[in-house]
């Protein structure tokens, strides 16, 4: 069975003989970072040319290190994209993925109700009448929930990778806790104030921004055996 895409476009996963797709919505210019869809569900020996055929000094092959890993940044982008689908919001879902120097994962999040309040109680409706009838009052953001979930003492100096380009509000919690830059994918609403206000903010404060452009569209994760 299929789940829609969501009108963000910011994840679609679908469950199909085992295998979990995570992929961009087609509203969003670039796709999701993510490795060939080739090397999905291929096995850790399967001669699919990862293992030379040259041979040692003894005559046996020679087996090197495969070629087709994931990058730093497909690694990381797509773990904020699997994040993203915990997100009980039925039209964004955004997750966020925060490394350090060393490619450690320090912390993941994404958007949604405050802790101990059921996800039933409040409103998802992205318009009414009423403003509190609506989830923006209440949803915390994916990046404020990456910094807040944090498994170390700081984030100063770590990476953020995030599936949208972070609003005016996050930005002030990313610049405040250290954050020292933000790689995105999507950046769909750079003219709207809140975004212009975060670029200012943060070229302000020096902190580096770069877009992710994927080589691939999609990434699938075989569970299959």
């Amino acid at each position: 069975m299929q789940r829609p895409v969501s009108p963000s476009g910011s994840v679609v996963s679908d469950s199909m003989d085992g295998a979990v797709k995570i992929a961009a919505g087609a509203s969003q210019d670039p796709g999701l970072s993510a490795s060939e869809s080739a090397r999905a569900g291929a096995g850790a020996g399967a001669d699919d040319g990862s293992l030379a055929s040259s041979a040692d000094s003894t005559g046996r092959p020679k087996v090197t290190k495969r070629t087709d890993y994931l990058s730093w940044d497909e690694y990381f982008m797509s773990l904020a994209f699997l994040s993203a689908m915990r997100s009980k919001d039925p039209s964004t879902q955004v997750g966020a993925c925060i490394v350090d120097a060393h490619h450690r994962v320090v912390s993941i999040g994404y958007n949604g109700f405050v802790g101990g309040v059921s996800d039933d109680d409040l409103p998802w409706a992205r318009e009414a009448d009423n403003p509190l009838d609506t989830k923006y009052p209440y949803v915390v953001h994916a990046e404020v929930n990456a910094v807040l979930n944090r498994n170390a003492g700081s984030v100063r100096g770590c990476t953020m990778y995030v599936a949208l380009f972070p609003c005016n509000e996050c930005t002030k919690i990313l610049i405040q806790s250290g954050i020292s830059e933000v790689v995105y994918l999507s950046d769909k609403y750079h003219d709207t104030v809140p975004m212009i206000a975060s670029r200012r903010m943060l070229d302000l404060a020096g902190v580096k921004t770069r877009q992710y452009i994927p080589k691939d569209k999609q990434l699938v994760i075989n569970f299959g055996t």
